[in-house]
C-alpha cells in the first residue's frame, strides 16, 4: 500500500485541501489518519490564541544600538519607524532559466508545514512512515460531574505501542472550546493523590508520549483538566472527565 506524502500529510494536518486521490486514501488509512493527528497537535498548540498572540513591541535601550554601531561600523540611530523600507523588485526570470516559480501561498504552507513537523517531531510525536501498531488498553473518558463543561464532554482514551517498543497515549475528546482556558491530560495512581503530567490536548485527537519506564499499572487512570492560563504546572483542581484503563 502506498501512503501519503508526509508533504501531503502535514498539509492535511493544517486542515488544507489534498488532491482527490490522497484524500480518498486518508480516509481510509488508519496509519496517515494518525500522523495526521500526531501533526496537528503542533498546530492546534500553536492556534491558542493566549500562546500565539504577539506582545506589543518593546524598543531596545539606546545602549544596544551603541552595540551594534561599535561592532558594525553602521549608524547607531535606528531607522524612523514611519520611513518606508526600500523595495527591491524580483529579477525576472529569463526563458532559458531553469526557475519553478511556487505559488505563494502554498510555499508559506509548506514553510509552516515543515516548521509543525519539526515541533512535533521535538514534542515526541509519532515519526512518519512507522510501521503497523500495537493497542495496549484502551478506555473511555466519562464526565467527572454532571452538568457545565464536564456534562457537555466524553472522550477515549488509548496506549498505543509503536513497532520500535515506545509507547504514546492517544486521547479522543469531544469537548466544547476552552474559553481561554485550555485541557491538560494526566496519568493517576489509583489513589488519584499522585498524578503526572502529560501534556496539552484539545477536541479532536491528541497523540502524547508515554514516559519511557512509567509503570502504567501504577498510573492507570487517565484524565483531562480544565487549566488556566496561569503558568501554574500544578493540577488546577477542575477535572473534565476521567477513566481507568484496565491493568
Amino acid at each position: 500500500m502506498e501512503h501519503c506524502a508526509p508533504e501531503q500529510l502535514a498539509l492535511a494536518a493544517l486542515r488544507e485541501p489534498l488532491p482527490a486521490d490522497d484524500a480518498v486514501h486518508l480516509e481510509a488509512c488508519d496509519r496517515c489518519r494518525a500522523e495526521v493527528a500526531s501533526l496537528q497537535r503542533g498546530v492546534d498548540a500553536l492556534a491558542i490564541p493566549e500562546f500565539a498572540a504577539q506582545g506589543a513591541s518593546v524598543a531596545p535601550p539606546p545602549a544596544v544600538w551603541a552595540a551594534i554601531a561599535a561592532s558594525t561600523g553602521v549608524s547607531a540611530a535606528p531607522r524612523d519607524e514611519g520611513e518606508a523600507s526600500p523595495v527591491v523588485p524580483l529579477p525576472t526570470p529569463r526563458e532559458d532559466d531553469n526557475v519553478r516559480v511556487l505559488r505563494p501561498r502554498r510555499t508559506r504552507l509548506l514553510l509552516v508545514a515543515a516548521a509543525v513537523a519539526v515541533v512535533a517531531a521535538g514534542a515526541g510525536a509519532i515519526a512518519l512512515n512507522r510501521d503497523d501498531t500495537v493497542t495496549l488498553a484502551s478506555t473511555p473518558l466519562e464526565p467527572v460531574e454532571a452538568g457545565g463543561v464536564s456534562g457537555e464532554a466524553s472522550g477515549t482514551a488509548t496506549v498505543v505501542q509503536e513497532e520500535d517498543g515506545t509507547r504514546v497515549l492517544r486521547i479522543d475528546l469531544d469537548a466544547p472550546d476552552a474559553k481561554g482556558d485550555y485541557y491538560e491530560a494526566w496519568l493517576a495512581d489509583e489513589s488519584a493523590v499522585g498524578m503526572v503530567s502529560m501534556g496539552s490536548v484539545r477536541a479532536g485527537t491528541t497523540t502524547l508520549p508515554v514516559p519511557e519506564g512509567l509503570d502504567l499499572a501504577e498510573w492507570p487512570t487517565v484524565e483531562i483538566s480544565v487549566e488556566p492560563l496561569d503558568g501554574e504546572p500544578g493540577h488546577s483542581g477542575v477535572s473534565l472527565v476521567r477513566g481507568a484503563l484496565p491493568t
